[in-house]
C-alpha cells in the first residue's frame, strides 16, 4: 500500500473514530438533513450544552463538521456537515410530506432555485415563498437557472402565508437562509444555511448557491419515506 492509500485509510480511521459515540452519530444524522445551531442540537438531543460542546469539538477536529456565522443574528453560528467526510453514510428516514416548501427572506433566489432543483429530482410537490417577499425574482437567479437548464417559472415572489393551499400539517418547510430560519424557528424543521448570492451579485456567488442547494436536495430526496 503506497503513501497516498495509507493517508486515505488514516483519514477514514479518524472519521469513524469520531463517529464511534451515540451522541456524535446522532449529531451527524441531524446535520445530514439540515444545519443547526448548538442550542437547537442540544434541545433535539436532550444533551446538556457543555457535554454537547465536547462532542461537537471532536467532530470538528476530525473534519466531519464545521460552523459559520449566521447572516441574520451575527451572535449565532450554525453547524453544517462536511459531506465528503461522511459520503458513505445516510441520514435518518423522514416521513413523506405532502409538499416541500422552500423559504427564504425575499423569495428571489435561493428558495426559487431550490424549488426548481427539487422539481427536477423528486415527484413530491414543491413550492417556494418568502417571509418578506420582494417584487421580482433576482436576474442572477434567472441567469443561473438558464446556465444549469433549470425550469424557473416567471412568477412574482410570494409570502409564505399567500401560497396556494396555505402551509398545512403535512408540508415540510425548509428554510434556505438564516434570517428566515431565525424568524420562523421550529415552524421550519429543516434549515440549510446557504449564503445569499444576491448580496455579492456575481455569477460565481449564484453558481455556489446553486451547487450547494443541488447537493442538499440530492441528500434529502432519498431520506423521505412513506409513512409505515
Amino acid at each position: 500500500m503506497n503513501a497516498e492509500q495509507m493517508a486515505k485509510v488514516g483519514r477514514r480511521v479518524e472519521v469513524y473514530a469520531a463517529l464511534a459515540d451515540p451522541t456524535r452519530l446522532q449529531v451527524v444524522d441531524l446535520l445530514t438533513v439540515g444545519d443547526a445551531a448548538s442550542s437547537e442540537l442540544s434541545t433535539r438531543l436532550g444533551t446538556p450544552s457543555n457535554l454537547l460542546a465536547h462532542h461537537l469539538g471532536i467532530l470538528e477536529l476530525a473534519g466531519v463538521i464545521e460552523r459559520h456565522r449566521s447572516e441574520g443574528d451575527r451572535r449565532r453560528s450554525y453547524w453544517r456537515l462536511l459531506p465528503d467526510a461522511v459520503a458513505s453514510l445516510s441520514g435518518p428516514p423522514l416521513a413523506m410530506p405532502g409538499r416541500v416548501v422552500f423559504v427564504c427572506t425575499a423569495n428571489t433566489a435561493r428558495s426559487q432555485l431550490a424549488a426548481a432543483l427539487w422539481r427536477r429530482a423528486s415527484a413530491i410537490p414543491v413550492a417556494s415563498a418568502g417571509t418578506h417577499p420582494a417584487d421580482r425574482i433576482a436576474p442572477g437567479a434567472r441567469a443561473t437557472a438558464r446556465r444549469h437548464r433549470l425550469d424557473l417559472p416567471d412568477v412574482t415572489p410570494r409570502h409564505l402565508g399567500d401560497l396556494d393551499h396555505a402551509p398545512r400539517g403535512d408540508d415540510l418547510l425548509v428554510t434556505v437562509c438564516d434570517r428566515a430560519h431565525e424568524e420562523l424557528g421550529s415552524v421550519a424543521p429543516v434549515h440549510w444555511s446557504v449564503p445569499d448570492p444576491v448580496t455579492a451579485g456575481t455569477k460565481a456567488a449564484f453558481d455556489r448557491a446553486h451547487d450547494e442547494l443541488a447537493t442538499r436536495v440530492h441528500r434529502l430526496v432519498p431520506l423521505l419515506r412513506p409513512a409505515s
